[in-house]
């Protein structure tokens, strides 16, 4: 059996969307051909703790651990945190307003870490990976990033080992949705840019989740991109009861919105549907699982719909679909940002899976777009369409008092199985061809 070594911070019990994708491989690629061998800290910082995951960790994996030094203490002291708080996904607040101690961490943070705060592993991760793989040699390597520092381990390995090396991009680098937030100075900018395309042109192979960012990667000079999506774990739902309470109309939303992902128009759309339909207010609910940002809090003051919304919080991913198999329709916010052509979030085929109907709204062109109708799972509304979204909803309701049932088809090729299949094929294809002769840098 062929032997992969995958680079990753995120791994059981960290929870989150960062762990799905390799977590997900991993726990299939045997049946394709492939040994996992992970590489990963021995003690990360822990956003959501969940260790129901480390059920998918197949008997007699190996993962690798060794100790990393990250500079959130330094963050937490600046900040005013306790040495035992959790820091929260990307530019997301549960309070109004970022004080000035706050700004200039993330300052500091950004133009002196860089590429991330996982800077530090690098140099003793290739060292200790280089005797590693010496002793226990692998066929090919993949780092999955961000924290893109892990794509820097694989480019330090690809010098030294040459070993053939993918770069998985689950989000990108310099065109992620908060870049320009980082506030950074033009030489810490041309640092990123330049490193990120040092991994784009020395990789054998770059992958992307979206066909958008593919095209992205290409133009930044990436010579051989391929897209393989995330997707839904088959496992995840035969115990999950996929029934709709009796009464009343629950809308769900999954995962963490930030304030890019809160849209005005959707809580517009609401208001305007509770005010002319007395059955439709009786009746509705809506939930948020995961962390929401204050902006969240601020609009649903704004329209008085207090009573309506429950902030669930975190829960583990069990959990998570468990409440959701409950809902009548799932909310999709995708970012109002400038990258959102290519924004597939993580949980769109989960959604699949649950077969409800999913409402979304951004990039009526984009890629997550293109699965809504290519699955015939939902409908994607622009960032204005108000009077679509409150019509889309009000038929919604009357469905589910008519008994109507909701379609979806060609889901199966995003099961976690197949997109397995999909990357299995992808090494070996890699491994049957002369390596990359692209320069490293």
């Amino acid at each position: 059996m062929k032997k992969v070594l995958i680079i990753t911070y995120y791994w059981p019990p960290n929870g989150g969307s960062g762990v799905q994708r390799w977590l997900k491989f991993s726990k299939y690629l045997r049946d394709f051909g492939w040994e996992p061998v992970i590489y990963t800290p021995e003690n990360p910082e822990i956003v959501h703790f969940d260790d129901s995951l480390e059920k998918d960790i197949k008997e007699k994996t190996t993962v690798v651990k060794t100790k990393i030094w990250e500079p959130f203490s330094i963050y937490k002291a600046i900040t005013g945190k306790k040495k035992n708080d959790t820091l929260g996904a990307g530019f997301m607040s549960e309070k109004k307003g970022i004080s000035f101690t706050e700004k200039l961490s993330v300052w500091i943070r950004s133009n002196f870490f860089i590429p991330d705060a996982r800077v530090f592993w690098i140099k003793p991760s290739v060292k200790y990976l280089t005797n590693y793989l010496t002793e226990n040699p692998v066929d090919i390597i993949v780092s999955t990033g961000p924290p893109h520092s892990m794509h820097l381990i694989a480019l330090g390995l690809k010098k030294k080992l040459q070993i053939p090396w993918v770069a998985d991009f689950r989000d990108p680098w310099t065109n992620i949705d908060f870049y320009d937030k980082l506030k950074l100075t033009k030489r810490a900018d041309k640092k990123h840019r330049t490193l990120e395309k040092n991994v784009l042109r020395s990789a054998d192979k770059v992958v992307s989740v979206s066909w958008n960012w593919a095209k992205d990667y290409i133009k930044k000079g990436a010579k051989d991109v391929e897209v393989i999506t995330n997707g839904y774990d088959p496992d995840d739902f035969p115990e999950i009861k996929n029934n709709r309470e009796k009464d009343g109309f629950i809308i769900c939303q999954f995962g963490s919105v930030n304030k890019d992902r809160n849209h005005d128009v959707f809580w517009k759309a609401i208001s305007d549907l509770i005010n002319k339909n007395n059955e439709v207010k009786e009746k509705l609910k809506i939930l948020f699982i995961g962390s929401i940002d204050f902006s969240v809090t601020e609009s649903i003051s704004k329209y008085n719909l207090e009573s309506l919304v429950e902030k669930i919080g975190y829960l583990p991913h069990k959990e998570a679909l468990e409440t959701a198999a409950k809902a009548d329709v799932l909310y999709l916010p995708l970012n109002n940002t400038p990258n959102v052509s290519g924004i597939i979030p993580g949980k769109v085929f989960e959604y699949l899976a649950l077969k409800k109907p999913i409402l979304s709204i951004g990039d009526v062109n984009g890629d997550t777009a293109k699965i809504l109708k290519e699955t015939q799972s939902g409908v994607m509304f622009d960032f204005n369409n108000k009077n679509g979204i409150e019509k889309w909803l009000l038929d919604a309701f009357h469905n589910k008092k008519n008994l109507v049932t909701h379609p979806s088809s060609n889901i199966e090729k995003y099961s976690r199985i197949a997109l397995t299949k999909q990357m299995a094929s992808l090494f070996n294809k890699i491994i049957n061809e002369k390596p990359n002769s692209g320069t490293l840098f």
